[in-house]
C-alpha cells in the first residue's frame, strides 16, 4: 500500500501542479474496502472500558467513527487539520466528543479517526476530504438516529438486563439489515457482559447493509483511540455472546426502568 502510495506521489510531482491532490493520490493505488461501519458508542462503557473515571460523560449515544472494513493509515501524508472542520465544531463536541479526554483534546480522537480511517474512506468521491468525511459522518448519525430509535423500542438504561437477541432483532425491525453489538466482558465483581458499542454498515453507494452474514470470519474486537495520557486501559470491546447484557446507567442516576426488554438481574436468562 505504502509502495503504491509513494509511486502515486512521485507520478505526481512529475505532473503539472495543481492537479494531483491527496484524494487522487489514494485513489491511484488504494487498498480497496467493501463496506463502511458507522459505529455509535455508549459513554458510560467508554468510561469503564478506558479505566477512567468520566466525570459527566453523555448519557446518548455518541459517535465513534465512520471505519471502512479494510486498511488503516491508507495515507500518511494527508494531515488531520482542525481548521478544516471549524464550522462543524458546535455537533462535532456534542455527538463526536472525546468521552475519555476532555477539552482541549477532543481534536486528538478526531484526528485519530481521520489518519487511521478518514484517509482510507476517503476513496469514495463524497468522502474525498477532512470535511467531507466529518460532514459525512454527521450526517448519517442524524439519519440513523440510534438514540431516539432505542427510545422507540422501550430499550433503556436501566439495573434490569436485557437479552443481545432480543436488541438486535429490535434494531433489526427498524433498520431492516442487521447491527453488530459489542460489549464489555464481564469482570470478576460483575453477573454479565456490558453494552458498549452498535455498529450499522454501509455499502460504498451509502446503502444499509447487514454487518455480517452467514459463513462470515469472526470479527476482531473493537477499536478506539489510545489513551495519551498513558494509563493501562480496562477490558476491551468485543461481539457480545448470546446471552443477558446489561446496559448501564450514566452515572448519578436513580434506578432505571424495565423497559419493554429488559429481564429481572436475579433472572437474566429468562
Amino acid at each position: 500500500m505504502e509502495r503504491r502510495v509513494l509511486l502515486g506521489t512521485l507520478l505526481c510531482s512529475l505532473a503539472l501542479y495543481g492537479l494531483c491532490t491527496p484524494s487522487s493520490i489514494l485513489k491511484m493505488g488504494s487498498h480497496e474496502w467493501k463496506k463502511l461501519i458507522m459505529v455509535h458508542h455508549w459513554p458510560p462503557t467508554v468510561c469503564q472500558e478506558g479505566g477512567n473515571n468520566c466525570s459527566s460523560p453523555p448519557d446518548y449515544w455518541t459517535i465513534h467513527g465512520l471505519w471502512p472494513d479494510k486498511g488503516e493509515e491508507c495515507n500518511r501524508s494527508w494531515p488531520f487539520r482542525l481548521e478544516e472542520i471549524k464550522d462543524l465544531m458546535p455537533e462535532m463536541k456534542m455527538y463526536w466528543p472525546d468521552v475519555l479526554h476532555p477539552s482541549p483534546n477532543s481534536s486528538q480522537f478526531w484526528k485519530h479517526e481521520w489518519d487511521k480511517h478518514g484517509t482510507c474512506a476517503a476513496q469514495l468521491d463524497t468522502l474525498d476530504s477532512e470535511r467531507k468525511y466529518f460532514g459525512k459522518s454527521l450526517d448519517l448519525y442524524r439519519q440513523l438516529g440510534l438514540n431516539s430509535v432505542f427510545q422507540k423500542l422501550g430499550i433503556k438504561p436501566s439495573t434490569n438486563y436485557y437479552q443481545v437477541a432480543d436488541i438486535k432483532d429490535a434494531l433489526a425491525s427498524v433498520y431492516g439489515v442487521m447491527p453488530k453489538v459489542q460489549c464489555l466482558p464481564p469482570s470478576q465483581d460483575e453477573a454479565v457482559q456490558t453494552l458498549g458499542q452498535i455498529e450499522l454498515c454501509f455499502s460504498r453507494d451509502l446503502s444499509l447493509l447487514n454487518c455480517s452474514h452467514p459463513g462470515a470470519p469472526p470479527a476482531a474486537p473493537a477499536r478506539r483511540a489510545p489513551q495519551s495520557d498513558g494509563r493501562t486501559s480496562g477490558p476491551t470491546l468485543e461481539v457480545c455472546e448470546d446471552g443477558p447484557v446489561s446496559y448501564p446507567l450514566p452515572p448519578g442516576e436513580g434506578q432505571g426502568g424495565r423497559g419493554e426488554l429488559g429481564r429481572h438481574p436475579r433472572h437474566p436468562t429468562l
